[in-house]
């Protein structure tokens, strides 16, 4: 029976397992040394470069739509492809809805709006590099809420990727009260992501990532449609930006997910978290090529740092992860 369990998991990322084995912790150890194939190197390629395109759409939407009408599109998109997925209707429990609620509210309610207001005054490639802190703050956020010191790596993690962001954010710091704020907006977000992330294991372990994920965006969409009606007065059609926000949303909030979902699945949360490393080169790259804009060279060496500091924390620590004490009990 055990057997037929982890067969059963392996084929589908998001089917949750036993409560003495939980799935995401079994899958982060258990499939990380499998080797990458034709197919996880096209899932990696494929999520980096939607996710990295994101803010290039984001920038493209600002022309004539509101931050509140591009937050509820995306979101309404998004939504939409997760739903076509069937394992994504699976049951979960009405006491579970709240916390539910409160992942979704933190991972996408919140920073989907926050992002296009910041990107009013910063540009897409800065957003981008930002935005590849997230690994970072979700191993902070790890080590703040299990009460134990992170290991040398994680540590050294940390510092060099904080280093990093200070080097992306200074030149925006220094320039205007506006931008400086935008930076503070992103920089906000970017902990709210790595708050919700760690509010998500939990939930994914008991139901798989699908179902939480459907129901994280639909609450997160009712918590966002009032900022879209807010706004709506203030947009204007213009074809160019109505269309970026197909890409946006069934692409980036929506199919997206799906890809990383059985990435982590087949490699294991580690290596399946490299696309986010990834997207902050292909945001900055975008904008200087398609939207014109200068990148200044702290700001690059920033993103090496961060991209650098994101690596170290998610490497396995020798003396034993969370996971693998985990693992030792239940086994």
């Amino acid at each position: 029976m055990r057997a037929e369990e982890s067969r059963r998991t392996e084929n589908d990322p998001s089917e949750p397992t036993a409560p003495n084995r939980p799935r995401l912790l079994a899958t982060a150890e258990g499939t990380s040394s499998r080797a990458f194939g034709p197919g996880e190197w096209a899932r990696l390629v494929a999520v980096a470069l939607i996710w990295g395109s994101s803010f290039l759409w984001i920038d493209i939407g600002l022309e004539s739509l509101r931050p509140g009408v591009i937050a509820a599109s995306r979101l309404l998109l998004g939504a939409a492809v997760i739903a076509c997925f069937p394992s994504a209707w699976k049951p979960v429990r009405r006491s579970d809805l709240g916390s539910i609620a409160l992942m979704g509210i933190l991972w996408m309610g919140l920073p989907l709006v926050l992002f296009p207001i910041a990107q009013q005054w910063i540009d897409s490639a800065v957003a981008g590099m930002v935005n590849g802190a997230v690994p970072l703050a979700t191993a902070a956020w790890a080590t703040f809420l299990l009460r134990r010191l992170p290991g040398p790596s994680q540590g050294t993690g940390l510092l060099v990727g904080f280093g990093g962001v200070v080097a992306i954010a200074w030149p925006q710091l220094m320039a205007s009260r506006s931008t400086a704020l935008g930076v503070g907006m992103l920089a906000f977000s970017v902990v709210l992501y790595g708050l919700a992330a760690n509010l998500a294991v939990p939930l994914q372990q008991r139901y798989g990532a699908l179902p939480v994920l459907l129901r994280a965006q639909l609450i997160s969409l009712v918590f966002v449609v009032p900022f879209g009606l807010a706004d709506l007065a203030g947009s204007r059609w213009n074809t160019k930006s109505v269309l970026a926000m197909f890409p946006l949303g069934a692409l980036s909030t929506g199919l997206a997910f799906v890809m990383m979902i059985a990435l982590v699945g087949r490699v294991g949360s580690a290596r399946g978290s490299v696309p986010i490393y990834l997207g902050a080169p292909v945001a900055m790259v975008l904008g200087v090529v398609f939207l014109g804009e200068s990148v200044h060279p702290s700001a690059i060496a920033g993103t090496a740092l961060v991209i650098l500091g994101a690596w170290l924390t998610s490497r396995r620590e020798e003396r034993g992860t969370r996971s693998q004490q985990v693992l030792r009990r239940t086994s």
